[in-house]
């Protein structure tokens, strides 16, 4: 339980904590999350110091659009709501697998841009392709 309410989750390790969630229970009936309309600062911390997660936790809202495409909001553990986030990509594909949801091959579409992640079968890897671009540029003064 969570503010309240009962949300479906399934927690996934990448080598860093995800509690993976496609919605409320409510909404998992009816079709679960629609990312577009979350309000992430509300319900995000809330799931990082669930006391179900002793070192906290980074938290994936998702929407199945399809079996190979979903769409996805990040909270992390100490940084709050981010564009992208690699490793959860990457947990929300697996929780995606386990519940039967999606196929092992899948485009998530994050705020800062698509990523295609695939859980291969033959050797259980989890794959990642994406664009890497320069954001920002800078110098340092001494």
């Amino acid at each position: 339980e969570v503010n309240g309410e009962t949300w479906l989750v399934t927690a996934v390790s990448m080598g860093n904590p995800h509690c993976v969630t496609f919605g409320k229970k409510s909404e998992c009936d009816v079709g679960g999350i629609v990312v577009g309309e979350m309000d992430l600062a509300a319900i995000g911390p809330a799931f990082e110091a669930h006391p179900c997660f002793t070192a906290k936790t980074n938290t994936e809202f998702t929407e199945v659009v399809s079996r190979s495409y979903l769409k996805m909001r990040v909270w992390e553990r100490g940084a709050g709501a981010t564009l992208a986030c690699g490793t959860g990509a990457c947990a929300t594909v697996v929780a995606a697998v386990l519940e039967g949801r999606t196929e092992r091959a899948c485009t998530v579409e994050l705020p800062g841009g698509p990523l295609e992640i695939e859980w291969r079968a033959a050797d259980n890897r989890v794959i990642m392709t994406g664009p890497a671009e320069m954001v920002f540029s800078g110098v340092i003064s001494p």
